[in-house]
């Protein structure tokens, strides 16, 4: 049966009750019309909707639990261990970073759009617009490390990504908020202040599913810190 699509290219022919002659052949049977995009009648697309128009868009919790789950589960699929199965939701998070960066920055006042170039500034940005993009408020706490000048952490008491998560007992050290661990480090690979980021749980009697986001910024990014410092 022929589509409509495909018989708009045709003009109806007279009928005939008369049988078809014997000596007339048959007619090549008609080809389907390749099909094209469609577009809303209005002739815009997603591209052209105002990027302001869905920042104060909510997504609800039962549509994000079963997406990441799924998301999980996918990259659950031919792991070698824990540390691979973090390692393949902390990929699956850096290009969302990597987005997210324009796009808040975009949305800041213009006083304020300005790229982070600085550890203390992206920090800020990290525990502020960005969290509140992605959760709905800040981070919990910002500290930086006694140890190593180049490690920095970010706390968060109750992370959204875990709520949902059932954990079995022989991957209790698992932590699925390296998915939001490598977003952290897409948003700071893009300001150009290299870092690698890893979550650790860190729970407490209070907060059982603290975790702790451990951000270690490359040794050229804190030599350029202390240059930077020193001119001021």
């Amino acid at each position: 049966m022929l589509s409509m699509a495909s018989m708009q290219g045709f003009k109806p022919l007279p009928q005939s009750n008369a049988p078809p002659s014997a000596s007339h052949s048959a007619a090549p049977p008609a080809q389907r019309a390749p099909q094209q995009l469609r577009t809303p009648s209005n002739r815009k697309t997603i591209y052209d909707r105002n990027l302001n128009r869905t920042r104060t868009a909510e997504l609800s919790r039962a549509s994000f639990a079963y997406l990441f789950s799924e998301m999980v589960s996918y990259a659950q699929k031919r792991v070698t261990g824990i540390q691979d199965l973090e390692r393949r939701l902390n990929e699956q998070g850096y290009p969302l970073g990597l987005r997210l960066l324009p796009l808040l920055l975009y949305r800041e006042p213009a006083r304020t759009s300005v790229r982070p170039n600085r550890i203390l500034p992206l920090l800020q940005f990290i525990h502020g617009p960005l969290w509140r993009h992605l959760f709905g408020r800040t981070a919990d706490a910002i500290e930086h490390s006694s140890s190593a000048n180049n490690e920095y952490m970010i706390s968060d008491n109750e992370p959204l990504v875990n709520q949902y998560i059932s954990v079995p007992k022989e991957m209790n050290q698992l932590n699925c908020a390296a998915y939001v661990a490598g977003i952290i480090e897409g948003v700071c690979d893009g300001c150009g202040l290299k870092a690698g980021v890893s979550a650790h749980n860190a729970g407490t009697e209070m907060w059982p599913g603290k975790t702790v986001f451990l951000i270690r910024f490359e040794e050229g990014v804190v030599e350029r810190e202390g240059l930077l410092e020193g001119k001021r």
